[in-house]
Protein backbone atom coordinates (compact mmCIF):
# COMPACT_ATOMS: atom_id res chain seq x y z
CA UNK A 1 0.00 0.00 0.00
CA UNK A 2 1.13 3.20 -0.87
CA UNK A 3 0.83 6.18 1.91
CA UNK A 4 1.50 10.07 0.74
CA UNK A 5 2.40 12.58 3.18
CA UNK A 6 4.12 15.74 3.97
CA UNK A 7 7.01 16.53 6.37
CA UNK A 8 8.14 19.37 7.40
CA UNK A 9 11.85 20.47 7.49
CA UNK A 10 12.63 23.89 7.62
CA UNK A 11 9.54 26.21 8.96
CA UNK A 12 8.44 27.13 5.73
CA UNK A 13 9.45 24.26 3.62
CA UNK A 14 7.22 20.96 4.00
CA UNK A 15 8.24 17.77 1.58
CA UNK A 16 5.89 15.94 -0.38
CA UNK A 17 6.30 12.26 -0.37
CA UNK A 18 4.98 8.83 -1.88
CA UNK A 19 6.14 6.09 0.64
CA UNK A 20 5.36 1.96 0.26
CA UNK A 21 6.85 -1.38 1.42
CA UNK A 22 8.91 -2.14 4.57
CA UNK A 23 12.60 -2.93 5.40
CA UNK A 24 15.72 -1.17 4.49
CA UNK A 25 15.27 3.20 3.17
CA UNK A 26 15.28 3.98 -0.52
CA UNK A 27 14.90 7.65 -1.22
CA UNK A 28 14.54 7.87 -4.82
CA UNK A 29 14.91 11.29 -6.40
CA UNK A 30 13.34 12.09 -9.93
CA UNK A 31 14.66 14.77 -12.56
CA UNK A 32 13.56 17.46 -14.33
CA UNK A 33 10.71 15.22 -15.87
CA UNK A 34 9.06 14.63 -12.14
CA UNK A 35 8.08 11.56 -10.08
CA UNK A 36 6.55 9.96 -12.99
CA UNK A 37 9.48 9.12 -14.13
CA UNK A 38 11.17 6.75 -11.28
CA UNK A 39 7.39 5.84 -10.42
CA UNK A 40 7.92 2.22 -11.87
CA UNK A 41 11.33 1.90 -10.11
CA UNK A 42 9.46 2.81 -6.93
CA UNK A 43 6.97 0.23 -7.32
CA UNK A 44 9.22 -2.33 -7.98
CA UNK A 45 11.71 -1.19 -4.85
CA UNK A 46 8.43 -1.33 -2.42
CA UNK A 47 8.52 -5.14 -2.84
CA UNK A 48 11.30 -5.97 -1.02
CA UNK A 49 12.47 -2.57 0.80
CA UNK A 50 10.92 0.97 1.95
CA UNK A 51 10.59 3.05 -1.14
CA UNK A 52 10.51 7.25 -0.31
CA UNK A 53 9.53 8.60 -3.33
CA UNK A 54 9.53 12.47 -3.04
CA UNK A 55 8.80 15.49 -5.09
CA UNK A 56 11.47 17.88 -5.45
CA UNK A 57 9.93 21.46 -4.45
CA UNK A 58 8.81 23.32 -7.13
CA UNK A 59 7.66 20.19 -9.29
CA UNK A 60 4.21 19.25 -10.02
CA UNK A 61 3.06 22.27 -8.34
CA UNK A 62 4.39 22.25 -4.47
CA UNK A 63 6.40 24.90 -3.23
CA UNK A 64 9.22 26.39 -3.47
CA UNK A 65 10.48 29.12 -0.83
CA UNK A 66 12.83 31.63 -2.13
CA UNK A 67 15.70 30.64 -1.01
CA UNK A 68 15.96 27.03 -2.48
CA UNK A 69 17.82 27.88 -5.63
CA UNK A 70 20.41 25.02 -5.68
CA UNK A 71 20.82 21.04 -5.75
CA UNK A 72 22.96 22.10 -2.59
CA UNK A 73 19.91 23.02 -0.76
CA UNK A 74 17.94 20.87 -2.11
CA UNK A 75 20.82 17.72 -0.88
CA UNK A 76 20.46 19.30 2.64
CA UNK A 77 16.91 19.16 2.80
CA UNK A 78 16.57 15.52 2.44
CA UNK A 79 19.62 14.57 4.54
CA UNK A 80 17.73 16.98 7.08
CA UNK A 81 14.76 14.83 6.48
CA UNK A 82 16.58 11.60 6.96
CA UNK A 83 18.33 12.24 9.96
CA UNK A 84 14.72 14.13 11.29
CA UNK A 85 13.45 10.07 10.70
CA UNK A 86 16.86 8.54 12.81
CA UNK A 87 16.99 6.57 9.31
CA UNK A 88 20.13 4.42 8.51
CA UNK A 89 21.51 2.13 5.84
CA UNK A 90 20.08 4.27 3.38
CA UNK A 91 20.05 3.41 -0.48
CA UNK A 92 19.76 6.97 -2.36
CA UNK A 93 18.76 6.26 -6.18
CA UNK A 94 18.57 9.05 -8.39
CA UNK A 95 17.55 9.80 -11.79
CA UNK A 96 19.39 12.85 -13.74
CA UNK A 97 18.90 15.94 -12.17
CA UNK A 98 18.32 13.57 -8.84
CA UNK A 99 21.28 11.44 -9.13
CA UNK A 100 23.16 14.98 -9.02
CA UNK A 101 20.87 15.51 -6.06
CA UNK A 102 21.95 12.23 -4.44
CA UNK A 103 25.71 12.97 -5.15
CA UNK A 104 25.39 16.40 -3.27
CA UNK A 105 23.89 14.38 0.00
CA UNK A 106 26.74 11.86 -0.23
CA UNK A 107 29.55 14.26 -0.14
CA UNK A 108 27.95 16.06 2.61
CA UNK A 109 26.70 12.82 4.76
CA UNK A 110 29.06 13.27 7.88
CA UNK A 111 26.87 10.79 9.73
CA UNK A 112 27.08 8.12 7.47
CA UNK A 113 23.35 7.57 6.77
CA UNK A 114 23.81 6.16 3.20
CA UNK A 115 25.49 3.72 2.73
CA UNK A 116 25.08 2.93 -1.29
CA UNK A 117 24.55 5.21 -3.93
CA UNK A 118 22.47 4.77 -7.54
CA UNK A 119 23.18 7.14 -9.84
CA UNK A 120 21.11 7.16 -13.49
CA UNK A 121 22.63 9.15 -16.28
CA UNK A 122 23.33 11.64 -13.20
CA UNK A 123 24.52 14.88 -14.47
CA UNK A 124 26.22 17.22 -11.71
CA UNK A 125 29.76 17.43 -12.81
CA UNK A 126 31.71 19.34 -15.30
CA UNK A 127 33.37 16.61 -18.07
CA UNK A 128 35.49 19.05 -20.02
CA UNK A 129 35.94 16.68 -22.68
CA UNK A 130 32.56 15.65 -22.68
CA UNK A 131 30.42 18.61 -22.25
CA UNK A 132 26.40 18.38 -21.23
CA UNK A 133 23.96 18.85 -23.73
CA UNK A 134 21.88 22.69 -23.47
CA UNK A 135 18.27 20.73 -22.85
CA UNK A 136 16.92 23.99 -23.15
CA UNK A 137 18.04 24.73 -26.59
CA UNK A 138 16.28 22.18 -28.15
CA UNK A 139 13.02 21.57 -29.75
CA UNK A 140 10.65 18.66 -28.60
CA UNK A 141 12.19 16.34 -31.35
CA UNK A 142 15.39 17.51 -31.02
CA UNK A 143 15.02 16.54 -27.34
CA UNK A 144 13.67 13.24 -28.12
CA UNK A 145 16.02 12.41 -30.88
CA UNK A 146 18.75 12.76 -27.37
CA UNK A 147 16.94 11.16 -24.42
CA UNK A 148 15.75 8.19 -26.10
CA UNK A 149 17.27 5.36 -28.15
CA UNK A 150 13.63 5.19 -29.77
CA UNK A 151 12.82 8.81 -30.17
CA UNK A 152 9.70 8.04 -32.34
CA UNK A 153 8.37 5.78 -29.38
CA UNK A 154 8.06 8.78 -27.16
CA UNK A 155 8.32 12.02 -28.96
CA UNK A 156 5.10 13.97 -28.28
CA UNK A 157 4.17 17.05 -30.20
CA UNK A 158 3.80 19.70 -27.15
CA UNK A 159 0.28 20.92 -29.46
CA UNK A 160 -1.83 17.47 -28.71
CA UNK A 161 -0.55 18.27 -24.88
CA UNK A 162 -3.52 19.36 -22.72
CA UNK A 163 -3.03 22.74 -21.17
CA UNK A 164 -3.35 21.35 -17.71
CA UNK A 165 -0.42 19.04 -18.39
CA UNK A 166 1.79 21.53 -20.75
CA UNK A 167 1.40 23.83 -17.65
CA UNK A 168 2.49 21.34 -15.39
CA UNK A 169 5.60 20.64 -17.32
CA UNK A 170 6.13 24.32 -17.90
CA UNK A 171 6.42 24.89 -13.95
CA UNK A 172 8.84 22.28 -13.51
CA UNK A 173 11.00 23.55 -16.48
CA UNK A 174 10.97 27.03 -14.88
CA UNK A 175 11.67 25.06 -11.24
CA UNK A 176 15.00 23.08 -13.28
CA UNK A 177 16.34 26.76 -14.25
CA UNK A 178 16.37 28.25 -10.94
CA UNK A 179 17.95 25.06 -9.21
CA UNK A 180 20.12 24.28 -12.11
CA UNK A 181 20.15 26.54 -15.20
CA UNK A 182 23.82 28.82 -13.64
CA UNK A 183 26.10 26.83 -13.88
CA UNK A 184 24.03 24.33 -16.28
CA UNK A 185 23.28 21.75 -14.59
CA UNK A 186 26.70 21.16 -12.66
CA UNK A 187 28.29 22.36 -9.65
CA UNK A 188 32.07 23.15 -10.07
CA UNK A 189 32.97 21.63 -6.99
CA UNK A 190 31.71 18.45 -7.05
CA UNK A 191 34.07 16.24 -9.14
CA UNK A 192 36.75 16.98 -7.04
CA UNK A 193 34.91 15.97 -3.85
CA UNK A 194 33.29 12.89 -4.95
CA UNK A 195 36.72 11.45 -4.01
CA UNK A 196 35.58 11.50 -0.28
CA UNK A 197 32.52 9.43 -1.58
CA UNK A 198 33.75 6.02 -0.09
CA UNK A 199 30.39 3.72 0.15
CA UNK A 200 29.58 2.27 -2.95
CA UNK A 201 28.27 3.33 -5.86
CA UNK A 202 26.31 2.06 -8.94
CA UNK A 203 25.83 4.59 -11.99
CA UNK A 204 23.67 3.18 -14.38
CA UNK A 205 23.82 4.20 -17.97
CA UNK A 206 21.77 4.07 -21.07
CA UNK A 207 24.15 3.43 -23.80
CA UNK A 208 22.21 5.50 -26.40
CA UNK A 209 22.07 8.78 -23.90
CA UNK A 210 23.05 11.98 -25.89
CA UNK A 211 22.25 14.62 -23.46
CA UNK A 212 25.04 13.40 -21.03
CA UNK A 213 27.14 10.39 -22.78
CA UNK A 214 28.28 7.04 -21.62
CA UNK A 215 31.95 8.75 -21.40
CA UNK A 216 30.59 11.19 -19.14
CA UNK A 217 29.32 8.63 -17.06
CA UNK A 218 32.34 6.74 -17.18
CA UNK A 219 34.39 9.74 -16.01
CA UNK A 220 31.75 10.74 -13.12
CA UNK A 221 32.37 6.75 -12.02
CA UNK A 222 36.22 7.42 -12.11
CA UNK A 223 35.66 10.31 -9.59
CA UNK A 224 34.21 8.47 -6.69
CA UNK A 225 36.24 6.09 -4.13
CA UNK A 226 34.20 3.23 -4.84
CA UNK A 227 32.20 3.79 -7.95
CA UNK A 228 31.44 1.38 -10.96
CA UNK A 229 29.56 2.11 -14.19
CA UNK A 230 27.10 -0.45 -15.81
CA UNK A 231 25.74 0.57 -19.60
CA UNK A 232 21.98 -0.49 -20.62
CA UNK A 233 22.01 -1.40 -24.24
CA UNK A 234 19.07 -0.02 -26.62
CA UNK A 235 18.12 2.67 -24.01
CA UNK A 236 18.87 6.69 -23.67
CA UNK A 237 18.13 9.11 -20.96
CA UNK A 238 15.98 7.30 -19.04
CA UNK A 239 17.03 3.34 -18.77
CA UNK A 240 14.53 2.62 -16.01
CA UNK A 241 11.73 3.33 -18.30
CA UNK A 242 12.73 2.40 -21.90
CA UNK A 243 14.68 -1.10 -20.08
CA UNK A 244 13.42 -1.75 -16.82
CA UNK A 245 14.04 -5.24 -16.88
CA UNK A 246 17.67 -4.26 -17.56
CA UNK A 247 17.86 -1.71 -15.04
CA UNK A 248 16.09 -3.04 -12.56
CA UNK A 249 18.09 -6.08 -12.29
CA UNK A 250 21.46 -4.12 -11.59
CA UNK A 251 19.43 -1.93 -8.93
CA UNK A 252 18.68 -5.37 -7.35
CA UNK A 253 22.02 -6.67 -7.05
CA UNK A 254 23.75 -2.87 -5.82
CA UNK A 255 20.48 -2.99 -3.20
CA UNK A 256 21.41 -6.38 -1.18
CA UNK A 257 25.42 -6.04 -1.82
CA UNK A 258 25.38 -2.54 -0.47
CA UNK A 259 23.04 -3.19 2.77
CA UNK A 260 24.73 -2.88 6.32
CA UNK A 261 21.49 -4.81 8.09
CA UNK A 262 21.14 -8.81 8.28
CA UNK A 263 19.53 -10.26 4.94
CA UNK A 264 17.28 -13.03 4.89
CA UNK A 265 18.68 -15.24 2.07
CA UNK A 266 15.58 -17.52 2.56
Amino acid sequence: MTTDRTAAVYPDLSLTMSEAGSGRPVLLLHGGGGPATVAGLAGHIARTAHAITPVHPGWDGTHRPEWLTGIDDLALAYLHHLRDRRLDDVLVIGSSLGGWTAAEMAVRDTAGTITGLVLINAVGVNVETEPITDFFALDARSAAEHSWHDPDRYHVDPAGIPAGELARRQGNTATVRTLAGDPYMHDPKLLRRLGRVHVPTLLVWGESDRIVTPAYGAAYADAFANGTLEVVPEAGHLPQIEQPEATIALIDAHLRRTSTRLIDAG
